[in-house]
């Protein structure tokens, strides 16, 4: 009898651990899908998705998730990153965003990285004005990042080094621009040029200010400004090649990642301590950590864009607490982005991402009870 009360503990235990989501495709027709960003466009106090396209920049509005075009045809080459985050206070997310990708050409700064604002006009779903910042070769991602209270910067992480060949060369030169109000401004500070194949990077809260963690070829390095300047504040797992970085929330010193940049392996580093918790992704190339089970502690998510050994591509969660994996999407997109908020208000997180070969976007309704 003992033993049966036990049994049907642990598979209570079990069964509320389980993902409970329901998917649905808000587009069928992107082309790529570089880049995601979550944040409110319109001023509803809804967040709305926003995606950097081959040709366009666009933004999906919550609730009837109806498209609308930010910019299109920037630059001769592809779109590739976007920024939005509100930095003003007004309720409403001002929006960045990279293009010209041609990870070829590391020297030209005309044919290969460029760097824009974009103004809201009165009706937001209306096409934004463009204002064109310093260029960059092979402009990669981008994030805004609240250096002190109210005081932000537009952190740019090109893929290269100016003149660099296959990760050798010069160092990348992380840029973090301070655009006016009405973008037109181009001033930048050098944050640092000490890295190469910089891939993604992430952002930490550390009391009233951001650091910035950048996943690349020498490990992970993180950087603080303070003094007026930026400073190298720690440097993590210097033997290991990283593409994609994110803490979880409870715990900057909990790191999840993707190695090497378009890599097969999913792991994750606490206090130091690394485990490999899957090495069987095709270039995975999307990363995030959340509480989708209400575990109260925050699972890796991971998506990964060409079939692996079984021909599949999809998204899968790790369960840190209970050492599991469950699939998000099984062969249904081939991962290139994803973002997690909860986008419906009833206090779930829940997952967007967007598909490459299956050309999808896609959101997965968290339906935990």
């Amino acid at each position: 009898m003992r033993f049966l009360i036990v049994l049907l503990v642990l598979m209570a235990c079990t069964s509320n651990a389980q993902p409970a989501f329901e998917s649905q495709t808000l587009d069928s027709a992107i082309s790529i899908g570089y880049g995601l960003a979550i944040g409110d466009v319109d001023g509803d106090k809804k967040p709305d998705i926003l995606l950097a396209d081959k040709k366009q920049f666009v933004w999906y509005r919550n609730g009837d998730w109806r498209k609308f075009i930010l910019a299109e045809n920037l630059t001769q080459s592809d779109n590739v990153c976007i920024a939005a985050r509100d930095i003003d206070g007004d309720g409403k997310v001002e929006i960045a965003v990279g293009a010209q990708w041609n990870p070829g050409e590391t020297t030209d700064t005309l044919a290969s990285g460029s760097v824009h604002f974009l103004q809201r006009p009165s009706d937001p779903t209306q096409i934004w004005s463009v204002k064109t910042l310093h260029h960059e070769p092979t402009v990669h991602r981008m994030k805004w990042v609240e250096v002190a209270p109210r005081d932000f910067r537009l952190i740019v992480v090109p893929l290269h080094g100016r003149g660099n060949k296959n990760g050798v060369g010069e160092g990348v030169r992380v840029l973090a621009y301070q655009p006016d109000k009405a973008g037109s401004q181009s001033t930048y500070e050098l944050v640092d040029q000490s890295m190469h194949l910089t891939h993604n990077f992430d952002i930490i809260r550390d009391g009233d200010h951001e650091n910035i963690v950048i996943a690349g070829k020498e490990g992970l390095k993180t950087f603080g400004y303070s003094g007026k300047e930026w400073k190298l504040k720690s440097w993590d797992a210097k033997t290991y090649s990283f593409g994609e970085v994110r803490h979880a929330s409870a715990s900057p010193k909990v790191v999840a990642a993707i190695e090497p940049m378009h890599g097969n392996k999913v792991t994750v580093y606490d206090n130091g301590r690394r485990t490999v918790l899957d090495s069987t992704f095709n270039q995975g190339h999307a990363l995030a950590f959340a509480d989708l089970l209400g575990q109260r502690k925050d699972q890796i998510i991971a998506g990964w864009r060409e079939p692996d050994k079984n021909g599949k591509t999809g998204i899968k969660i790790f369960s840190l607490k209970e050492h599991e994996s469950f699939w998000l999407d099984e062969n249904g997109i081939a991962c290139e982005d994803l973002a997690v908020a909860d986008l419906n208000g009833d206090n779930k997180p829940d997952v967007v991402a967007a598909g490459r070969a299956t050309k999808n976007l896609k959101v997965y309704w968290n339906k935990r009870k």
